[in-house]
């Protein structure tokens, strides 16, 4: 039996194929690769930066499907079902809206899939393929699995190691996706088993993908612990509040963190009340000045995550987001416009007051583009919150700010290596920030489905 695995680009820029310069690893397909029996032959093609051999012979395709990428992946299985080859679709997406997932597949897995995987694969072999399998979130995530990365080679991802110690995060922000998939519960892997893994690879640079790597903190120290021998370097994702214990940050530190990515999400309290970010509250505008002082003491690299276009959002509180983290020197800024994924919080509030636009499916809508609002929002008109979170990325990571954020001296300047990371990736989210802007979601157009369908 042959297995093919694909990870789906979001789509195109006019006229040409989005190639994807920033990628990593598709951590979910490596997993999958290892959770697949030895007498399965695996292989694993990347839409973001090659061409999919649909006429290659393969038994079964699996896809993973997130929100971003449903549209395209719609696509990629509807080209193989064409041919007579089965495919399976899982992740985030599939997750949160199963029966429309389900329609553009021949078979769908609901959860993370360690619990169902071999007995999919057992009956796809018996031809008893069922067409829907609920997975049991396990306790203990990826146990005993060593992600495969062979698959990886010659594929041209970001020289940087991505792998789990936990998924989920137990907070219940209500524009979270993760939260609902995970039921707004944390798991964590035993530390022996990062440790294996780490040691299976070379790199000494490591991205932790987890949700929020310190939502457990007493978990997260006895990571960290193990860590330090290793002399590694890592980034991760983590709360703010992380910074209320202090022998979690000096383990943190001393195990080799160079920083993390970190949901500010807003400089207002209102809009912080509003998403009910409990781990960001704080009483003013000025509300993290503390918070960035320890983290500069520390020496961590800061990627600060805003999301724009709460209700009380306004043009003026937007733009000195975008002020607050140029100011800050942060080594990289998100502005995310606020998005409705589906059966989160958010969505419904936003149905229930028919505020969605693009009939409440933006995901597979023909006019909506990347990057666009897709809700109405309270104190200005989509199109100019289309425009001023674009304006904020753009200021950002313009030559100018670039520049002047990197002589920060404690986190972007703290030796050699740090500054030599902020200047290689800086121009590079530069450059796919351009890139990205106005894509639209697959390949193909409305019509070129009818006519194909």
């Amino acid at each position: 039996m042959k297995l093919t695995l694909i990870k789906p680009n979001i789509g195109r820029r006019e006229h040409s194929l989005y190639v994807d310069e920033a990628r990593m690893e598709p951590l979910q397909l490596g997993i999958l690769a290892a959770l697949t029996p030895e007498d399965v032959e695996v292989v694993m093609y990347d839409d973001r930066m090659e061409q999919i051999p649909y006429d290659e012979p393969t038994d079964l395709v699996a896809i993973t499907v997130e929100t971003f990428t449903a549209r395209r992946a719609y696509e990629i299985s509807a080209e193989f079902r064409r041919r007579g080859i089965k495919t399976v679709m899982g992740g985030m997406h599939a997750m949160l809206i199963p029966d429309e997932v389900s329609e553009h597949c021949d078979c769908v897995i609901v959860g993370d899939a360690e619990s169902v995987w071999a007995e999919m694969i057992d009956d796809h072999r018996s031809g008893k393929l069922k067409k829907r399998y609920d997975a049991i979130q396990p306790s203990y995530p990826q146990m005993n699995v060593i992600t495969r990365r062979d698959i990886f080679e010659n594929k041209g991802y970001l020289p940087i190691t991505l792998l789990q110690f936990s998924r989920g995060c137990s907070h219940k922000c209500s524009f979270c996706a993760s939260s609902v998939y995970f039921k707004a519960h944390h798991y964590c892997r035993p530390v022996e088993d990062v440790i294996k893994e780490i040691k299976s690879q070379k790199r000494k640079l490591l991205f932790f993908v987890d949700d929020n790597i310190v939502c457990n903190r007493e978990k997260a120290k006895e990571l960290f612990r193990a860590l330090i021998p290793l002399k590694i370097h890592w980034v991760s994702q983590g709360s703010i509040d992380m910074l209320n214990d202090t022998e979690l940050m000096k383990l943190m530190v001393k195990s080799g963190c160079l920083g993390l990515v970190i949901g500010f999400e807003s400089i207002s309290p209102e809009c912080i009340s509003e998403m009910n970010k409990g781990t960001n509250k704080k009483g003013s505008g000025d509300m993290y000045k503390e918070e960035i002082k320890q983290l500069r003491k520390l020496g961590l690299q800061t990627w600060a995550a805003f999301t724009v276009g709460h209700d009380g959002d306004t043009m003026e509180s937007i733009k000195a987001t975008c002020d607050f983290a140029i100011k800050n020197k942060f080594t990289f800024a998100a502005f995310n416009i606020l998005m409705p994924y589906p059966n989160t919080p958010l969505y419904e509030k936003m149905e229930r007051e028919g505020r969605l636009l693009y009939d409440g499916k933006w995901w597979l809508h023909e006019e909506y583009r990347f990057n666009y609002a897709s809700i109405v929002p309270k104190n200005m008109t989509p199109d100019e919150l289309t425009e001023i979170s674009f304006n904020c990325r753009s200021r950002f990571n313009s030559p100018l700010s670039i520049f002047k954020r990197a002589l920060e001296p404690r986190t972007n300047m703290r030796n050699p290596y740090r500054f030599a990371t902020y200047l290689i990736y800086n121009p590079l989210f530069r450059k796919e920030v351009f890139k990205k802007q106005g894509m639209r979601f697959g390949l193909k157009s409305e019509s070129e489905d009818e006519n194909n369908a």
